[in-house]
């Protein structure tokens, strides 16, 4: 029976207080984020260690940690199960963090790999970036030292049906949410993490990766409801692309629509952007400008039909590479 190994790359999360100012420490030691030729090591302690305080409190609002290593564990346990009904193959799913343990650069280094007949590269990001699927890869090439023909990688997967069918299936569970006569008034708010304009002028597609999911999600309810796009989660003076979703709750109340499901697009599980930033930070706006109902959407989380996805995803690029 063929082995396979798949490697499930997320961001990672700080799992206690303590591991905040070292997870940020990763964060901005990432050349694939912030390019610093000269000092970025030192960079990234000094703003690591200036950072930390007021992370920590946010992190403090929702637990003391972040719940996506939590959630990309049940997810790699709920895939490993899932692919092994498929019995062509036997397959072992391995987890690998960009920014806190399991680091990639210790997974890479893992004799395990030596076992398997074909390696899986699968990022928890269904869009691609330099930022988030593009410095995984990166590090990982840096560490590993096996066959690299027995590497298969997965850039993105924006539009696969059973993904966009699980999105939906979430959205119209929060619809219960809100008093039924107004269901029919709810704005859809997609929210995504931002990047600098300066990426996608340089060509990074995780923008128009973005556009796709949205279009394709909306495709799929025949327009049901209104729906906007707008970016979360800017850091430092340049410019990022537009409109913030803090500014796109006040312009949506302005226009006399109250009434707002914000789904996260970007992520595939909650962490500290989706409870704390959409769901304590920007409920501050909403309320100050008038929202009736403000509603965050859970992330895909435990999902059988996002499973299901990666599983699609997996077996196919399997089938491509024969």
């Amino acid at each position: 029976m063929t082995n396979i190994g798949v490697v499930l790359f997320n961001l990672g999360g700080p799992d206690s207080l303590e591991a905040i100012e070292p997870f940020l420490y990763n964060l901005f030691s990432d050349p694939d984020i912030f390019n610093i030729p000269i000092g970025q090591k030192l960079f990234a302690k000094i703003i690591s260690n200036r950072r930390a305080p007021k992370v920590q409190e946010e992190y403090k609002l929702i637990g003391g940690k972040s719940p996506i290593n939590e959630w990309t564990e049940l997810q790699r346990d709920m895939l490993e199960r899932m692919l092994n009904e498929n019995t062509d193959y036997k397959f072992t799913v391995i987890t690998a963090m960009r920014y806190w343990k399991p680091l990639i650069r210790d997974i890479a280094k893992e004799k395990i790999f030596e076992d398997f007949d074909k390696i899986i590269m699968l990022p928890l990001y269904p869009h691609y970036s330099i930022t988030t699927t593009g410095s995984s890869f990166n590090e990982w090439n840096r560490y590993y030292e096996g066959d690299n023909s027995k590497l298969i990688f997965i850039n993105n997967y924006p539009g696969n049906t059973l993904y966009i069918k699980a999105l939906n299936q979430r959205i119209d569970e929060t619809l219960k949410k809100f008093p039924e006569q107004i269901r029919d008034n709810v704005q859809l708010v997609f929210s995504a993490h931002g990047t600098p304009v300066s990426l996608v002028k340089k060509g990074d597609p995780y923008n128009e990766h973005i556009k796709q999911t949205v279009k394709a999600v909306m495709n799929q309810r025949n327009y049901s409801h209104d729906h906007h796009l707008c970016y979360q989660s800017k850091v430092g003076p340049v410019k990022w692309l537009e409109p913030a979703t803090d500014t796109m709750i006040e312009k949506l109340s302005n226009e006399g629509k109250k009434h707002l499901l914000i789904i996260p697009i970007s992520f595939v599980s909650d962490h500290v952007e989706t409870l704390f930033e959409l769901d304590i930070e920007y409920r501050h706006v909403a309320d100050e400008c008038g929202i009736e109902n403000y509603i965050v959407m859970e992330g895909l989380n435990d999902s059988p039909l996002f499973i299901d996805a990666l599983k699609e995803e997996t077996i196919k690029a399997i089938k491509n590479k024969k």
